[in-house]
């Protein structure tokens, strides 16, 4: 047993950080893993290449993973790490510059080779000329490669380079002693994914249990640290990602509006892993298609929304893009359909790995004629569970495709989720209408397909084969009620409006803006959407900690906008909103109400820091001091 004294901290960032094929993402999982169980509150920023192998060794190629946990709520996965776990010159140099003064760095001594060091433009080792230390690093240089095969010496089967590829469970044991983490869930996870590999799982869970052992008999490490678990509602809790929620959201919407599920979808990062999960969920009533194109796999699931089901497809921007068209014909019919667009950086194939909010507009005014949807978003991992069950709601009420906003911040990204009771979820029952819904001159009954709920102005929903509920679908104008084909201009002008006026009802069911003002006095209002709600959060804490005041507001309602919207706008001297875009809500507000909005934007494809938006606030509450002392 190690008499390593130990340190209560209330918060720990740790980066994991190696070239890409070190397993830097398998080891954060882990960790986090390890870190739900306890109980901490956390979130986490997995951050990796687009190519899918990049050359070794090289800046590109750096991936990395870091997890922020706490004894407390926390809403950012961190804004720099207090611990770097760099596996090579490549990683140590691409998250140099994020490390605060006194951070540890635990680097792979081995891997600083000559060679290794020419790579990324180092002149000589920074683990061996004091610079790292100069500057205020506690660094622990340590062979983890070569301890790694030492300790795997015994296992027969494996090269030598098979047994190095260990090294990530060694330092994932080394930083569990370090944290006081259990390592059994990842054990249990190594014999189940290596089951039918003894020699892969032999040296995996050896070099797990060596580098724990390490920490317990070396010197290098004066102090362990302890993180007690984050005060939480009573319940059952896993870690999930956003794109993970999504997918059980999709789960329950479809459970909850009594609807076959249908995905139609073609592989797009970031967006892939909501169509691996489903396809996993066949027993749960869930169909997946995986199309051979974005076209092809949107017809899918507005085929699955006209023949009664659930239709869903999920892409990324390039992806939406090319599912314009068939958006709007799903318009045109009036027909449910969710489009769930997991953003990533842009244009074309722009920063397939890293996160935006760019595609706002195109969500908003993306398609051809006025061809009006209702747009939402998601604010956390979590939330995405949330968001799906909305824009099913949306969706199956008022007979109009959703667009679901995430992100690929949101989607990758993992923190703590309670698991709700299904009797808990909304009642979201669906009835197709089966009968006729009207009489025609010789009092026969008739099926009008374009009669209207008059409070949703939705459109019956009726299965195909339904006896005397034929009627004509397709692109081209109906007419208003019986859906005959119509090229007459006043009632093609009457159907737009009523499109239009569809969309707007939904703000009938939205419910008021929250806002976060305790004081009641602020004079700022931070505003914001979609995956900013950590950041912001955070921003706001950090401000009011200083003794200002400052109001929060977040929209998951994009089109239509909250009914009261305005209003809030109207009661501040200013709002500021922070958007990973150019401004792109920030137009729309300014054109919408008239209102003094200041944005603050940065596309670099990762999320803000609190403290970068602590700034901003804090520049925005003393220009507008400056003001008054000025008047």
């Amino acid at each position: 047993m190690s008499s390593t004294p130990f340190h209560q901290l209330e918060r720990v960032v740790i980066r994991f950080a190696g070239d890409s094929g070190d397993g830097m993402q398998l080891t954060g999982d882990r960790f986090t893993s390890d870190t739900a169980s306890l109980g901490n509150d956390l979130s986490t920023l997995p951050n990796f290449p687009a190519e899918i192998r990049a050359p070794q060794g090289t800046l590109p190629g750096v991936s990395s993973f870091q997890v922020h946990f706490a004894d407390h709520d926390i809403a950012t996965p961190g804004d720099a790490p207090d611990v770097l776990v760099a596996m090579n010159p490549a990683a140590l140099k691409a998250n140099l510059p994020d490390l605060p003064r006194g951070a540890t760095v635990i680097a792979n001594s081995d891997e600083f080779t000559k060679r290794n060091l020419a790579k990324v433009g180092y002149a000589a080792s920074p683990l061996a000329d004091d610079s790292l230390a100069d500057a205020g690093y506690h660094v622990h240089a340590l062979p983890l490669t070569s301890m790694t095969v030492e300790a795997l010496a015994e296992i027969e089967g494996l090269t030598r380079k098979e047994k190095e590829r260990a090294k990530n469970m060694l330092a994932l044991g080394l930083l569990s002693w370090l944290y006081s983490r259990d390592t059994e869930s990842t054990e249990a996870f190594l014999r189940a994914k290596f089951s039918g590999a003894p020699e892969i799982l032999d040296a995996n869970l050896t070099a797990l249990r060596t580098g724990h052992a390490y920490g317990e008999t070396t010197e290098d490490f004066a102090v362990r640290y302890q993180v007690a678990p984050a005060p939480m509602t009573p319940g059952t809790y896993r870690t999930i990602t956003g794109n993970q929620a999504l997918a059980l959201g999709l789960v329950a919407s479809a459970y909850r509006t009594g609807l076959p599920l249908v995905l139609g979808s073609y592989p797009i990062t970031p967006a892939s892993d909501v169509l691996h999960q489903l396809s996993a969920l066949k027993a749960h009533g869930v169909t997946t298609l995986q199309a051979e194109d974005e076209i092809g796999a949107v017809g899918m699931a507005l085929g699955a929304s006209f023949g009664g089901s659930l239709g869903v497809t999920t892409t990324s921007g390039p992806g939406l893009a090319l599912k314009s068209e068939t958006i709007g014909l799903a318009v045109a019919t009036e027909l449910p359909l969710l489009v769930i667009d997991i953003q990533r950086g842009g244009p074309s194939t722009g920063l397939p790995t890293k996160t935006e909010q760019a595609d706002l507009l195109q969500a908003l005014h993306g398609r051809n004629g006025e061809s009006p949807v209702a747009v939402v978003a998601a604010s956390s991992p979590t939330d995405c569970f949330d968001a799906a069950l909305e824009a099913t709601r949306i969706a199956t009420t008022y007979r109009t495709p959703v667009i679901l906003l995430s992100d690929g911040y949101l989607g990758n990204g993992s923190e703590p989720w309670q698991i709700p009771a299904a009797a808990e979820l909304p009642d979201l029952t669906v009835r197709h209408t089966t009968e006729p819904n009207a009489t025609d001159e010789s009092g026969e009954p008739v099926f009008h397909p374009y009669l209207r709920d008059p409070e949703t102005l939705a459109r019956p929903w009726a299965v195909p084969g339904t006896p005397g509920l034929e009627h004509r679908i397709g692109g081209i104008e109906k007419a208003d009620v019986t859906g005959n084909i119509s090229y007459d201009p006043a009632n093609h002008d009457h159907m737009v409006r009523l499109r239009q006026r569809k969309i707007d009802a939904v703000a009938d069911s939205i419910p008021p803006l929250e806002v976060d003002d305790p004081s009641g006095e602020a004079r700022v209002l931070v505003l914001g959407w979609g995956s900013t709600y950590g950041p912001i959060a955070a921003a706001t804490r950090l401000v009011r900690a200083t003794g200002a005041k400052i109001a929060r507001a977040h929209l998951r309602h994009l089109n239509p906008f909250p009914a009261d919207l305005g209003d809030v706008l109207r009661r501040y001297d200013r709002v500021v909103l922070p958007e990973m875009n150019l401004g792109q809500l920030a137009l729309l507000l300014r054109g919408r109400y008239l209102v003094d909005v200041r944005s603050h934007t940065a596309v670099r494809g990762l999320p803000f820091t609190a403290g970068e938006l602590a700034q901003v606030i804090h520049e925005n509450l003393m220009e507008i001091q400056g003001q008054e002392a000025r008047a």
